[in-house]
């Protein structure tokens, strides 16, 4: 069975449900708080039953773009791994003829499952970062001084390029319209120089995630990464969500600074579990 779930009071109630299922629920709690604050990215979420749900999953509502698994990124959580099984096999629940990631907590039994699907295959595995302070975080650590010259401001659509080249999972069009959208809708940050040109910024997505944490590389070891990040999560409690984000497993100096600000490895991995019946087609 699938339950779309449009009433506010029942949102509000799910909230606190995953709220109680931290860390592990964080992608798709925070897809629930966008949601019930504005709903900008157009998002819903799907549950197993009501009240007492074995499955959730966060998904885009409307018409998706078939071959655009940039914007078809779904949020999973479960309690029962039979019940979110079911979920998703469920008629309507997923568009098997587009293409869509879906991420979850900890990527255990989540990857097994994917691996089960046709075209489907498990992505990069990637270190999910939360506090050890308890949630949200209250960060002590202060960034380090900066130059004078530097000033906090946001990114505007005018940056959307070079969001894109510097990317790791970018370079097309679809990741540009992706990103054009964080821009549009989500909260970012940046450092930026005296003609207030990016040196180093933080973005956010559908999920309350930290996203394309980048310094470019003229302006490393400054101390700029750091200041982004302090600072987005102060941003980030201000609005009450939590501070979190992933990490690619190679990135040692990335997850260097998580446990310098005070962050934690949580259990497991996450993986993106990408499913793309078009693999390999052409497409805008």
């Amino acid at each position: 069975t699938m339950l779309i779930l449009t009433c506010p009071a029942q949102l509000q109630r799910l909230e606190g449900a995953l709220r109680r299922s931290l860390p592990l629920a964080l992608p798709v709690h925070g897809a629930v708080m966008n949601i019930n604050r504005g709903n900008p990215g157009e998002f819903e979420v799907v549950v197993d039953s009501w009240p007492d749900f074995g499955a959730v999953l966060a998904r885009r509502s409307g018409e998706m773009p078939v071959d655009d698994c940039y914007r078809n990124t779904h949020a999973a959580f479960y309690r029962d791994v039979g019940a979110y099984r079911g979920l998703l096999e469920t008629p309507g629940c997923l568009r098997w003829d587009t293409a869509f990631h879906i991420i979850g907590g900890s990527g255990g039994e989540l990857g097994s499952t994917g691996e089960h699907w046709e075209h489907g295959t498990l992505g990069e595995p990637l270190v999910i970062w939360g506090s050890t302070r308890g949630w949200p975080l209250l960060t002590a650590n202060p960034p380090r001084r900066l130059d004078p010259s530097v000033r906090v401001g946001s990114l505007s659509p005018s940056h959307v390029d070079l969001l894109n080249e510097t990317w790791p999972y970018g370079g097309n069009s679809r990741s540009r319209r992706y990103l054009a959208e964080l821009l549009r809708c989500f909260p970012n940050l940046c450092l930026q120089d005296g003609a207030g040109q990016p040196l180093s910024w933080c973005l956010t997505d559908h999920f309350g995630t930290g996203a394309h944490g980048y310094t470019l590389p003229a302006h490393r070891r400054r101390g700029h990464m750091q200041a982004v990040m302090v600072l987005a999560a102060r941003r980030a409690q201000a609005r009450g969500f939590f501070s979190f984000g992933h990490t690619a497993t190679g990135n040692r100096p990335m997850q260097r600074l998580q446990e310098e600000l005070g962050h934690q490895r949580l259990p497991g991995l996450c993986r993106f579990v990408l499913h793309n019946p078009g693999l390999g087609r052409a497409g805008p």
